[in-house]
């Protein structure tokens, strides 16, 4: 007996279940056609990773001390 259990995805795109083995050439996509879908959309920057809240959310000042902090430790570590 067999216990061999079949991992199904669906396609990113367009929904269609995707077997999940070496075979499947497109994976997790269903086709080409769907893979080159969301290629573009990444292109035309549609997709994007979103920024980290904390990096958005630094003021001036704090940006302004961690420039001084990085500048005073490269002046240590070459002297």
């Amino acid at each position: 007996m067999s216990d061999k259990s079949t991992t199904t995805v669906k396609c990113p795109t367009c929904e269609t279940d995707v077997v999940w083995q070496p075979e499947s050439e497109f994976r997790p996509f269903c086709s080409k056609r769907c893979q080159l879908i969301d290629l573009g959309e990444w292109a035309n920057e549609s997709n994007r990773i979103p920024e980290s809240p904390s990096a958005s959310s630094m003021s001036e000042s704090e940006i302004d001390q961690i420039e001084r902090l990085l500048e005073a430790r490269q002046q240590d570590y070459f002297n």
